[in-house]
């Protein structure tokens, strides 16, 4: 059942950029951004993986993945704009976001600054949620816009390319995932169920 979850999943991801090519990468990073679970760590590999194919470039997988960050940053940062720290206490948990991972953006915003936009950007989990703070804090525009696509299209390079070197050794890898592939499915599971477990627990409190 899980390996069929898992598939369902990723059949889905792979439909959307093979239906609608790079402006797919962009869509579906543009949803990561809109603080909803659809992890970058599964989109860009396949673009990636592409790329290896001869569908696209790298520097066009890329740079559609740190645009779609950009176009899904628009409605968080303006979120935690008009909508203030309060809102999203109260609210947040609608949008998936805790108290925790509002005050874990909250503090490289306080540490770096206007350069947090850019370094979160290459962070997980963080890079999903600081759109808010900026927000909040009413950053700068031009600043949050430009180091969020800048700091998206390394984070964008780094997955694509590891995406290329799997569609390299794609026959490599099939033999690998059915000889352990019970055993990948339980670790991923149970990350997934600890995620969720902290995750909600932390929401809670």
């Amino acid at each position: 059942m899980i390996e069929a979850i898992l598939s369902h999943i990723i059949s889905w991801i792979e439909s959307i950029i093979e239906h609608f090519g790079a402006f797919g990468i962009a869509l579906l990073m543009a949803v990561e951004s809109c603080n909803i679970p659809l992890p970058s760590e599964a989109i860009l590999p396949f673009a990636g993986y592409l790329v290896s194919k001869g569908v696209f470039s790298i520097h066009t997988a890329a740079f559609f993945g740190a645009l779609g960050c950009v176009l899904g940053s628009v409605p968080s940062y303006y979120l935690g704009y008009f909508g203030g720290r309060k809102f999203i206490e109260n609210y947040g948990k609608y949008f998936l976001i805790s108290k925790h991972d509002l005050e874990l953006a909250d503090n490289w915003v306080q540490k770096y600054g206007d350069w947090s936009f850019f370094i979160c950007r290459m962070l997980p989990v963080v890079r999903t949620f600081i759109s808010l703070p900026a927000g909040i804090l009413r950053a700068k525009k031009r600043f949050f816009f430009t180091f969020t696509f800048f700091g998206s299209l390394i984070w964008s390079y780094v997955l694509v390319f590891v995406g290329v070197k799997l569609g390299e050794n794609t026959d490599t890898l099939k033999h690998l995932w059915h000889k352990f592939d019970i055993l990948i499915i339980c670790v991923c599971f149970i990350l997934g169920i600890i995620y969720i477990y902290h995750h909600v627990k932390k929401m809670k409190e």
